[in-house]
C-alpha cells in the first residue's frame, strides 16, 4: 500500500522522533510511527530444512505488519522453520479486512476475505499462521463474515479452522529452546488474542523457551491498552486514559521490554512510552525468540 510505503520512508527519515516532541495529541501519531523501529538488532542465521513429512504453513503477511513490521514477518517465517514447519507461499493474499470491519465497511471486509481464502487455498498449506492478534481474530471469524454467501461460506469456514496464532503453532511443537537472551520482559496480552481467540498459554510458552529471559509480572496484563482496533482514533480521550494505566503498570514491572503480539498494541504502547520519555521498548514475542535462535551456538549464519 502506498500509504504504508510513505510511512516507512518517513520513519527512516527520523522525523517522527523529532515530531513526537510536539504537544501530546499532535505528537501521538508520530510517536506511534517512531515506535515501529526495530527494538532488537537484526538477526542473521539460516533455519534448517524442514524434516520429511513436516506440517506445512503459510504466513499472513498482512498490511500493517508487512508495511511497518516487516522484520517481524521475516522472524515469524524463521521461527516456524526452526520448529519444524515447512513454509508455503500464498501469492495474492492481502489485508485481512479487520480494520474495514471495525470501520463498518463489511462489504470491503468480505471482498478481502474472499481474496485471502482463495490465496491460502492455492498455497496448499495445512495451517495459516498469523502474528497479529486482530487479524487472527478476524480470520477465525471468516465463516461468520461470509455465512450469508452460499458460494463462499463453506470455504470460509474451512479456512477459518486452519488459522492459528503463530504462538499456537510454536507451542504445539515445543517451542525449541534457543540461545541465552538476558533481558527483563513483561508480557501484555492483546485483547484480540486473549479475549477474542482465547489464546493465553502459548505466548508464555514462546517466552519460556528463551534461556536467561526474565519474565516480569505485569499487573492487569489482561486489560486493554486503549488501541482496540481503531478505538484510539474514534475515542482518543478515553483511549489515552486507558493507556496511561497500562503504562503505569509497565513502569511498576521494572521490565526493559514489553512483549505483545499485535501491531496496534505495539504502536499504542510504544507511543505512550516514548511520550513519557521511557526507555522501555515494545517487542513482538517472536522477535525475542528469533533473537534467541540467532544467539544459539548452533545457529548457522546466512551466506
Amino acid at each position: 500500500m502506498l500509504s504504508l510505503a510513505l510511512a516507512r520512508l518517513l520513519r527512516w527519515s527520523r522525523l517522527p522522533g523529532l515530531l513526537s516532541t510536539q504537544p501530546p495529541r499532535q505528537a501521538f501519531p508520530f510517536a506511534m510511527l517512531a515506535s515501529t523501529r526495530r527494538a532488537l538488532p537484526t538477526v542473521n542465521y539460516t533455519p534448517p530444512a524442514p524434516p520429511a513429512g513436516a506440517a506445512t504453513v503459510t504466513v499472513l503477511t498482512g498490511c500493517v505488519m508487512e508495511g511497518l513490521f516487516e522484520g517481524t514477518n521475516r522472524a515469524t517465517e524463521r521461527v516456524l522453520q526452526m520448529n519444524g514447519y515447512a513454509l508455503r507461499a500464498a501469492g495474492g493474499q492481502g489485508c485481512c479486512g479487520a480494520l474495514h470491519a471495525h470501520a463498518g465497511d463489511e462489504a470491503a471486509a468480505r471482498d478481502l476475505a474472499r481474496r485471502n481464502i482463495a490465496a491460502f487455498e492455492r498455497s496448499g498449506a495445512r495451517w495459516v499462521a498469523v502474528n497479529a492478534a486482530g487479524c487472527g481474530a478476524a480470520m477465525k471469524e471468516y465463516g461468520h463474515l461470509l455465512g450469508g454467501d452460499p458460494a463462499w461460506r463453506d470455504r470460509a469456514a474451512h479456512l477459518a479452522a486452519r488459522v492459528r496464532d503463530v504462538s499456537e503453532l510454536l507451542a504445539a511443537t515445543g517451542p525449541r529452546a534457543g540461545g541465552p537472551l538476558p533481558l527483563a520482559v513483561a508480557y501484555d496480552a492483546p485483547c484480540h488474542l486473549q479475549h477474542a481467540q482465547r489464546v493465553t498459554a502459548p505466548p508464555l510458552a514462546v517466552l519460556a523457551a528463551i534461556p536467561g529471559l526474565q519474565l516480569r509480572p505485569l499487573t492487569d496484563s489482561d486489560q486493554c491498552c486503549g488501541s482496540a482496533g481503531i478505538y484510539n482514533l474514534v475515542e482518543p480521550g478515553t483511549s489515552e486514559r486507558v493507556l496511561q494505566s497500562k503504562l503505569d503498570r509497565i513502569d511498576e514491572s521494572g521490565a526493559a521490554f514489553v512483549a505483545t503480539g499485535n501491531p496496534g498494541c505495539l504502536m499504542q504502547i510504544g507511543a505512550g512510552l516514548r511520550l513519557r520519555g521511557s526507555t522501555v521498548r515494545g517487542v513482538h514475542p517472536v522477535d525475542l525468540l528469533d533473537a534467541s535462535y540467532a544467539a544459539a551456538p548452533h545457529a548457522p549464519a546466512q551466506p
